[in-house]
């Protein structure tokens, strides 16, 4: 029944799609590190939250660097979807975006050029690098094929946000390219 459940959503939504709808208009993403929560919301209204979602094994930090396993605070962007990846469905986030790599130029955490280049494809609308000092492949995921116990005891991902593949999957009725995601 589940299976069922989520096909009528994929062909309602791609039904609203091609009608020339904007489906996810007017939606925000909010995740409290703290309290362990995804929220969904339109305004002031709460639409739907998700419990128990999985962040960095080293938690978080104001500036992520590559490699350090925490997941970045801050304000973001919906800049790519993808179901090529290991962990079901990806939701990559603009990051490092130019507010951060701002603060980092100027902390001597990454180079002028990186943060040029940074600056070149925020102000043009693109993924930034995803190669800098800062690292990148931030972004709200599934687990593909990982072990669930593990999901709900740890925090477990290299930086980013992890729901359950159903979750994850929920998620994107109200989630498109460009929707803003805060990190808090």
């Amino acid at each position: 029944m589940t299976s069922c459940r989520h096909v009528l959503r994929w062909l309602t939504l791609m039904v609203l799609l091609l009608a020339g709808d904007v489906v996810a208009a007017g939606y925000q993403v909010r995740v409290d590190t703290n309290a362990g929560t995804l929220t969904i919301m339109q305004g002031d209204a709460v639409i739907r939250v998700f419990d128990n979602v999985a962040i960095g094994r080293y938690g978080v930090t104001d500036i992520k660097q590559r490699g350090d396993n925490m997941t970045p605070l801050g304000h973001f962007t919906v800049g790519w979807i993808t179901d090529k990846t290991r962990y079901h469905r990806f939701i990559g986030l603009n990051y490092p975006d130019l507010e951060t790599a701002s603060i980092a130029f100027f902390k001597g955490m990454i180079s002028k050029k990186e943060w040029l280049d940074i600056r070149r494809a925020t102000k043009a609308g693109r993924r930034p690098p995803q190669n800098t000092a800062l690292g990148g492949m931030i972004g709200i995921h599934g687990l593909g094929d990982a072990d669930i116990e593990i999901h709900r005891a740890y925090n477990w991902t290299n930086g980013c946000v992890a729901l359950t593949n159903e979750e994850i999957d929920e998620l994107l009725e109200w989630v498109s390219v460009g929707t803003p995601v805060e990190i808090r």
